[in-house]
C-alpha cells in the first residue's frame, strides 16, 4: 500500500496530478456501442446527446478479427463526433489479452485528452489497478494529457468480489465498478444462462398451512449480496457503483425492476445495450419528481440540518435530512442534462 503523503502523486513525470474528488456530474446511464460499425459511428453525436455516459466496447461481443477495427474505430469516432458534455468511457479488453497494450496505448495518443474512464473487465485485485494506473500515468505524460483519466472496474470474477473493498481503494483514479454477471455467474459455477436478472429456479417457498395444498413461491435476486457489497465498499470509498448489463432486450419490465432495485440500494447508473434500455435507466435512475418536492421541503425546514421539524405529520430530523439531501442533490445533477426535469424538480430558476 502507499503511504498517505504518496497516494494523490502521479506515478510519471509529467503526469496529471490526480483528482482528489470525483467530477460531478450525471451518469444514469452508460450506453455501450460498437465502434467497428460505421452506421452505428456515424449517429455517435445524435447518440451522445440522449445519454450520460457513451462507452465503446473493444471486448465482449466484439469478435477476434474486428478488434483492431473496433479500436480504429473508437479513436476515429470520437474525433470526428461532437459529443459535447456527454462523458466518454472505454470498456478495453482483458488484462491477459494480446489486445490490451494497444488498446490504452493507441487510444491514449488518439483521444487522450476527451476520455474520462477506461473500463477494465474481470479486475481480480489491487494489483490489476496499479498495472493501468502506472502504464495510464506513462501514456499520460508521454502524450501531454491535460487531466488524469479514471479508472472503471469491473466486478466479473469471484477474486474480484473477494478483493472488492481492496480494489476500490487501490488508486485515486478509481471511478467506480460495475456488476458484470455473465463473467461472475461463471466464475462461481452459478447454474444460469441469464446476463442480470433473476432465475425462476431461485427463490423461497413459504411453509405448508394445513388445507392448502398450493405453497406460494417467490423468485429471488441472484445479484443482491454481490450488489449489496459493491455498493459498500464503492460508497466507503468516495466511488460509484453501476448495475452492468441486463441481457433480455425485450424484457423492459424486466429489466426496469433490476435497474430500479439498484437505484434503491445507491447504484448512481446501470448500462444500456440497446435504445430501449436508454430510456429505462434515465427513467429509473432520475428520481421521482415528488420525492424530490418533498426532499426540498425538508431541506427548507431544517436549512442547517438540525433540530427537529415535521412535514405532512412526518418528523424529520438530522438523519432524514442526510437522505433528502441525497435526493435533491441527485436531482440537481439530473436537471443539467433534462430540462423537462428541471422544471419539473422546480430548478429552472438555478434555485436549490
Amino acid at each position: 500500500m502507499k503511504l498517505p503523503n504518496n497516494f494523490y502523486k502521479p506515478l510519471a513525470i509529467g503526469a496529471p496530478r490526480p483528482f482528489r474528488e470525483l467530477p460531478v456530474r450525471p451518469e444514469r446511464v452508460v450506453h455501450f456501442f460498437p465502434p467497428h460499425i460505421e452506421k452505428i459511428r456515424a449517429r455517435m453525436t445524435e447518440t451522445a446527446a440522449q445519454v450520460d455516459v457513451l462507452c465503446g466496447n473493444l471486448e465482449d461481443a466484439i469478435a477476434i478479427d474486428q478488434k483492431e477495427n473496433a479500436r480504429r474505430g473508437f479513436i476515429q469516432g470520437v474525433q470526428q463526433a461532437d459529443l459535447g458534455d456527454t462523458a466518454l468511457w472505454v470498456r478495453v479488453n482483458c488484462l491477459n489479452s494480446p489486445w490490451i497494450l494497444d488498446d490504452l496505448f493507441e487510444i491514449v495518443a488518439g483521444c487522450g485528452n476527451r476520455l474520462d474512464a477506461v473500463m477494465i473487465p474481470k479486475v481480480e485485485g489491487p494489483w490489476d489497478i496499479h498495472f493501468v494506473d502506472q502504464t495510464l500515468a506513462l501514456l499520460e505524460a508521454r502524450h501531454g494529457i491535460a487531466k488524469p483519466i479514471l479508472i472503471h472496474a469491473l466486478l466479473e470474477t469471484a477474486e474480484g468480489v473477494n478483493n472488492i473493498e481492496a480494489i476500490a481503494t487501490a488508486s485515486p483514479r478509481m471511478h467506480g465498478m460495475s456488476l458484470g454477471p455473465a463473467d461472475l455467474a461463471a466464475s462461481r459455477g452459478m447454474k444460469t444462462t441469464r446476463v442480470g436478472g433473476g432465475h425462476p429456479g431461485y427463490g423461497v417457498l413459504a411453509d405448508p398451512v394445513e388445507g392448502q395444498p398450493e405453497r406460494r413461491y417467490v423468485q429471488q435476486d441472484l445479484w443482491h449480496y454481490t450488489l449489496a457489497r459493491m455498493v459498500d465498499a464503492c460508497a466507503a470509498s468516495g466511488i460509484r457503483s453501476f448495475y452492468g448489463p441486463f441481457g433480455d432486450l425485450k424484457d423492459e419490465a424486466g429489466c426496469e425492476a433490476q435497474f430500479r432495485n439498484a437505484f434503491i440500494m445507491g447504484c448512481s447508473g446501470a448500462w444500456s445495450l440497446a435504445p430501449n434500455q436508454i430510456a429505462i435507466a434515465k427513467r429509473v435512475f432520475s428520481p421521482d419528481v415528488r420525492e424530490v418536492l418533498f426532499a426540498r421541503r425538508i431541506l427548507q425546514a431544517m436549512p442547517d440540518g438540525t433540530g427537529v421539524a415535521t412535514i405532512d405529520g412526518k418528523m424529520q430530523d438530522d438523519a432524514t435530512w442526510k437522505q433528502a439531501k441525497v435526493m435533491v442533490d441527485l436531482a440537481r445533477l439530473v436537471a443539467r442534462k433534462d430540462p423537462a426535469l428541471a422544471r419539473a424538480y422546480g430548478f429552472e430558476d438555478g434555485t436549490a
